[in-house]
Order: C-alpha cells, then sequence, then structure tokens
C-alpha cells in the first residue's frame, strides 16, 4: 500500500463538516496518521483517541463511518491489524437497523470490508484471526460470513481463536449453531472453548441442564478464560449465565439459575467465591424471588467461614433483612477493632438495624460505612430506629464541630429530622452546629425544636439567614419560614437570587417563590426580568429556570396568560428528546394550569410517543385536554412505557387517572404480568435502591389494578 497517497486521501477528506463525540471531526486525519506511523507509543495513543471519539463508549457518530475505509487500508497493509480489526468490530457491533441512523451507516460502512474480514481470520497472526473473526461476526452479513467462519472453526487449533469463531457464529445464526456448540460443552475440550460454548448455548435459547450445570461449576473460576474476548458484554461467564436464565422468567430457568448459584457460593474454591457473589448481586437486580432464595446458601457459607466476609458482605447488604441469620456473626466482627469492622456494622445496619445500633452508637466516629448506611446514603432515609443510645453519641459528636468529618453533618441531619421531636434535647447541640453547617442544620433545627424552643431556634435561624455564611442563608430562611411563618427573610434573598444568582439560583427561587403564593407578589417583577431569551442557544439551566419561573407566575399570580408562552418555549425546543426531566416538569406545570393550558395541547401531544416521555405527558394532557387523547390507546402507551422502565411510577398515576373504562383485557393482563412476574420493573442499579423502588412498584401496580378493576367486577 502506497501510505503516503492514503494519508494524502484521509487529509483531503472533508473532516472538519463532520463531527463525532468531542464535535468537529478535524483531529481525525491526525489520528489516522499517527495509528499509521511508525511510533507505538504514538500509535496506541491515536487508537485510544480514536474509541474515545468515533466510538465513545459504544456510541458512534457521523464521522465514523467515514473513517471505515481508511481504517480498513490501514489495516490491510499489515499496520496493527489485530487492533485496527478489532476497533472495526466494536463499529459494526453498535449498528442499527434505521436506514437514516449514524448506527447503520457505521455498521453499512464495516459491512463493504467483509471481504479483508473474512480474508484476515486465516492470517498466520493468532491476534489477527481472533480480532477478524469477532468483526466479520459483528457485521450481521450472516450470507457471506457464516461459511467462512464455520470452515475456519473446524480447521482452528488456537482456543481463544476457536472460542471467539464459535461465539460469532452463535451470533450470525444461534438455532443452525446451537448444535454446534452442546457438543462443545463436555469435558475433553479446551476451557476457552467449553465457556464460550455455554454462553452460546444460552444465546441460543438451549434448555439448561444438568450437563451445562456441571461445565458450568467445573470451569469456575471462568472470568480468566474471556479475558482476552472481544466480546465484552460476556466478559463475566457466570453472572451472564445466571442474568440471562432469569430473564427468560420460566420456573425450570429460575431454579437452574438458583440451582448454579447456590452451588457456585458454596464450591470454596479460590477465585470462584467472588464470581459467584457479582452473580448473585445481578441476580437481585433482576429477580424479585433472588434475595429469599440467595439468602440460605450465602448465610450457610458465611456463617461456616466468616474469613469470607470481604467477598460478602455486599451481598449481604443487599439481601438485608433476608440474611437476619448472619446477623450475629456480622455483630461480632463489627464489635472489633479492625478495619473490616465498619464494614461490617454496614451490613448489619442493612441486615437487622436493631443489632446495629448498639454497636454503632459505642464509637460512632470510627463507623463512617456504617453511619452512611444508617442514613440511607446521601440522598436516601434513614433505616434506624430511634435510639436514645444513638441520638446521645450524635450530639456528642456534634458538640465538637472541628472534629466532623466532611459528610458527618449530613448524616446527622438525617437521622435528626427522620427522628423529630423525640430528638429535641439535642436543639442546643444543633443551634451550636448551625454557623459551622448551615447548609445541613437548618432543616434539623425546625424538626426537633419543641414549641417551646421556636423563640429561641427561630432567632437563631434568623441570625443565620441574614448574616450567616452565603450558602446556609436561604436554607435557614426557608426552615424559619416552615417553623413562624415568617417570609421577610426569605423573601429578600428569594429577590437576591433572582438578581444574580445566575440561571441555577433563577431556578431555585422560582421554586421557593412558588411554594409561597400570594404571598411572593413582590417578586413578580424580578420573575418576569429573569426569564431567558428565547432567541439565544438555551441550556437546559435555561430551560428549567423558565419552567420554574413559570409555576411561579401561576401559584403567585395565576398569571396562565404568562406562563403557557413560557411553557410552550421549553416543550417546542428541538432538543427535548433527550431532556427526561425538563420535559417532566414543564409536563407537571402545564397539568397545573388545567384548561387554561390548551395552548400546550399540541405541543405536548407531539411529545406523547416517545415512550421516554409518555407518562407525564398523559398527566399533563389528561389535565388540560382530556378529550385529546384516545384512551385505551394511550393505556397502552404508558405499560410501553413501564415495561422499558421509563418513569413506572408516574406511568402507573396516569393509568389511575385514565380510570377503569380504558383498561381492556389484555390491558389488565399485561399490568398484572408486571406486578406480580419474578423479573423486576424497577431495576436502576445492583443495590437495595432497585429492589425497595421495585417492591413499591409492585405495589403501587397491584392498587392501581384494584381501583382499575372492571366495572362489573366492582358492582
Amino acid at each position: 500500500m502506497d501510505l503516503s497517497r492514503l494519508l494524502a486521501e484521509v487529509d483531503a477528506h472533508p473532516w472538519a463538516g463532520l463531527t463525532h463525540a468531542y464535535g468537529s471531526a478535524a483531529d481525525v486525519p491526525d489520528c489516522l496518521r499517527r495509528l499509521a506511523g511508525d511510533d507505538d507509543e504514538e500509535a496506541a495513543a491515536a487508537l485510544s483517541d480514536l474509541y474515545g471519539s468515533i466510538l465513545h463508549q459504544g456510541s458512534v457518530y457521523e464521522a465514523t463511518a467515514h473513517a471505515v475505509p481508511y481504517l480498513a487500508r490501514i489495516a490491510a497493509a499489515g499496520i496493527r491489524t489485530a487492533d485496527v480489526l478489532a476497533l472495526l468490530g466494536g463499529i459494526a457491533e453498535n449498528g442499527a437497523d434505521d436506514e437514516e441512523s449514524d448506527e447503520a451507516a457505521a455498521r453499512r460502512a464495516v459491512s463493504a470490508e467483509l471481504p479483508l474480514l473474512l480474508e484476515s481470520v486465516a492470517a498466520e497472526d493468532r491476534g489477527v484471526r481472533q480480532a477478524a473473526a469477532w468483526a466479520a461476526a459483528m457485521t450481521g452479513a450472516t450470507d457471506p460470513a457464516y461459511g467462512v467462519l464455520r470452515e475456519r472453526f473446524d480447521a482452528e487449533t488456537d482456543p481463544q481463536v476457536l472460542a471467539e469463531l464459535l461465539c460469532g457464529l452463535v451470533h450470525l445464526d444461534p438455532e443452525g449453531t446451537a448444535a454446534l456448540a452442546a457438543g462443545a460443552v463436555g469435558p475433553g475440550g479446551p476451557a476457552e472453548v467449553r465457556i464460550a460454548a455455554l454462553l452460546g448455548c444460552v444465546d441460543a435459547g438451549a434448555d439448561w441442564g444438568p450437563e451445562h450445570h456441571d461445565a458450568m461449576l467445573a470451569l469456575l473460576p471462568a472470568d480468566p478464560l474471556v479475558a482476552d474476548r472481544m466480546d465484552l458484554d460476556r466478559n463475566e461467564p457466570l453472572q451472564y449465565v445466571v442474568s440471562a436464565l432469569l430473564l427468560r422468567d420460566t420456573p425450570a430457568d429460575r431454579d437452574g439459575a438458583y440451582e448454579l448459584l447456590g452451588a457456585a457460593l458454596r464450591s470454596g474454591r479460590p477465585g470462584a467465591l467472588a464470581e459467584a457473589v457479582w452473580a448473585a448481586e445481578s441476580a437481585v437486580q433482576v429477580s424479585r424471588s433472588a434475595p429469599e432464595l440467595l439468602a440460605g446458601p450465602l448465610c450457610d457459607v458465611f456463617r461456616r467461614d466468616p474469613s469470607t466476609a470481604e467477598a460478602v458482605l455486599p451481598l449481604l447488604r443487599l439481601l438485608g433483612g433476608h440474611a437476619v441469620t448472619a446477623g450475629p456473626v456480622l455483630a461480632e466482627l463489627a464489635a472489633r477493632d479492625d478495619e473490616r469492622a465498619d464494614r461490617a456494622l454496614a451490613a448489619l445496619v442493612d441486615v437487622d438495624a436493631e443489632l446495629a445500633v448498639p454497636i454503632l452508637s459505642r464509637d460512632l466516629a470510627r463507623r463512617p460505612r456504617a453511619l452512611d448506611a444508617a442514613c440511607g446514603g446521601l440522598l436516601g432515609s434513614p433505616r434506624v430506629p430511634y435510639d436514645a443510645a444513638l441520638l446521645t453519641a450524635v450530639r456528642a459528636r456534634l458538640a465538637e464541630p472541628d472534629t466532623l468529618n466532611e459528610q458527618e453533618p449530613y448524616r446527622y441531619a438525617a437521622l435528626l429530622e427522620a427522628w423529630g421531636s423525640r430528638a429535641s434535647c439535642a436543639l442546643p447541640e444543633v443551634l451550636g452546629a448551625l454557623a459551622a453547617f448551615p447548609q445541613q442544620m437548618t432543616r434539623a433545627v425546625a424538626a426537633v425544636c419543641a414549641p417551646a424552643d421556636r423563640a429561641a431556634a427561630g432567632a437563631a435561624l434568623r441570625r443565620e439567614a441574614r448574616s450567616g455564611k452565603r450558602e446556609g442563608r436561604l436554607g435557614a430562611a426557608r426552615a424559619l419560614y416552615e417553623m413562624t411563618d415568617d417570609a421577610e427573610p426569605l423573601l429578600y434573598l428569594l429577590a437576591e437570587r433572582l438578581t444574580d444568582g445566575g440561571r441555577d439560583g433563577a431556578r431555585e427561587a422560582a421554586s421557593a417563590a412558588a411554594g409561597l403564593g400570594p404571598r411572593a407578589a413582590e417578586l413578580l417583577p424580578l420573575l418576569r426580568a429573569a426569564v431567558s431569551d428565547p432567541g439565544s442557544n438555551r441550556t437546559v439551566p435555561d430551560l428549567d429556570a423558565d419552567v420554574a419561573i413559570a409555576e411561579a407566575l401561576w401559584r403567585i399570580g395565576g398569571r396562565a396568560e404568562e406562563a403557557v408562552p413560557l411553557l410552550l418555549g421549553v416543550l417546542e425546543d428541538t432538543e427535548l428528546s433527550w431532556m427526561r426531566w425538563t420535559v417532566a416538569r414543564a409536563a407537571r406545570v402545564a397539568g397545573l394550569l388545567g384548561g387554561q393550558g390548551r395552548p400546550l395541547t399540541e405541543a405536548l401531544r407531539r411529545l406523547l410517543p416517545d415512550p421516554l416521555h409518555t407518562p407525564d405527558i398523559v398527566l399533563a394532557l389528561h389535565a388540560v385536554a382530556p378529550e385529546t387523547l384516545d384512551a385505551r390507546a394511550t393505556a397502552g402507551l404508558l405499560l410501553d412505557s413501564v415495561e422499558r422502565d421509563l418513569a413506572p411510577f408516574t406511568a402507573l398515576d396516569a393509568l389511575q387517572g385514565l380510570g377503569p373504562t380504558t383498561m381492556t383485557g389484555a390491558h389488565r393482563r399485561r399490568l398484572t404480568d408486571l406486578a406480580e412476574r419474578d423479573v423486576r420493573v424497577t431495576a436502576s442499579g445492583a443495590d437495595t435502591a432497585a429492589a425497595s423502588a421495585d417492591a413499591r412498584f409492585q405495589e403501587r401496580a397491584r392498587e392501581v389494578l384494584r381501583v382499575l378493576r372492571a366495572p362489573e367486577a366492582g358492582a
């Protein structure tokens, strides 16, 4: 290959008019030039830059397809061929069916290089063969690729390449490759191929049987067997198998998944326990029955061998009260004076809070993780009951504000707010810490203050609102208003924020002013002045501030004629497709206007079909122009959003608002399935919050089903 000619063509390409993850693609020629150069360090950096720009975190862009032919020519010239083919495979992997999308264009571009890819599966270099097999499979071009990969599979001798070929064949034709994968599961073959065969059987939808169970256990720990695989989605085999089986949501597959997990947890094999724990954590995220079914085997392992604590503590926390039998061992570990004690106590808080509280009270200052767990994290709710000894410990810490770490004031404030008047004896310490930690302590003052102490507490809050630290003044003024109904300091500070607080300050001030209602009438001129310029390139903070101002104008003065244009400007913004929370806020405020929000109808209806926005838009339209909703079709759209875990609670509220006559039998069956199936609906993360949110979803879905029962059943 004439490298100088290639680079000249690269330089002549109109990259500056194309975009990638970081904006203009004008830097792509330099990356390609360095990738093709003689300096290995520069080439590695260029490859990293390309992964960051044209394949950023798995996403492709306009410039990606344009770069593919040049990458292919570099690979064909024998320049870092394996690395470049792997990049092409990653680009093809993220293709799409939408013919007009960047994803589809990128996959088409890689598919056009199939002759190079298929020729390279027989290359002398093992890495090139593996990368070529991966890239060819990711094009999805079954007809031209499958036969070549199948032929190479019969000739290949390297276990890692064989594994890549087998998984590629399954990707191209799961049903046609099922028998080949099943035949490679048994003992005798290379471990890398056997684990690929197991994954292939799962992907092909094969029934999970004893032979698969035995093979998976025998291959643990399995992560090293896929460490060099191109497919990062399957780089944790046990976790992948367990999650895939659970997502099938059949009794047989659940039994298979939990039998496998239980055996893996009990295996005692070095390295296997960590993989089993991670797979179990993923199972808790996926399956509603996981906590109950996993608690027994995990607690057995932990009680039998407490030295496993380092590995199993995160999972014990996820299982919560289901793992209560592990409580005594956790308490013993938590009472020790070592670095593991705090982690054990944090787990005990989740498993048995009443058992944890006395231990936490004795050494509060040295238990940051346990304190965090007790308070439910930075944004959560406290999980521990009121306890006099723990309150005494909190008071002692607040009495020494100079010794507190950054997070302690937040945690103590959360506990005191949750305990309320039962913690009234802590008011002196709270007031003593108010000047040092105004943001954290202001709400605690109002929460714990007894009626007899309101005058003194109010005076302290008033001083803080007028002359305390800037970051704490608004919170102090809010707390003062909530406790004494004195709005003067709050109105003064809101006026200040509206004048010089920037867009975030305007949003915060407008939201607070809306809560004051007509009492904030003096702020109306400042609110109007804080509206963004619709002719500028408005940012999300601009739009969010305008929504808050619209709500304030409505709640303070009932001025729909002022609120509607602001909301219309937000809802008609062309970038709203990804601004979920901005749309949700605008739709909520639109709903407050009721019939006076009718001019917003068409802007709302435009967003209705997007599952990301459907629940909020339905609630708004139901308030603004209910006759425009095809109620039965809308119920289907709402269920689509629930099934995709897109604002499921809002969707349930909207379903209930539409009423029972909108629900067909098919709708009720879908909602019943969502409420009663084993696979979670709300699974935002592998933590206790996800499980807790899904439990709340189940309860709410069952309630909605009861409310929306068939009219004849109600009669």
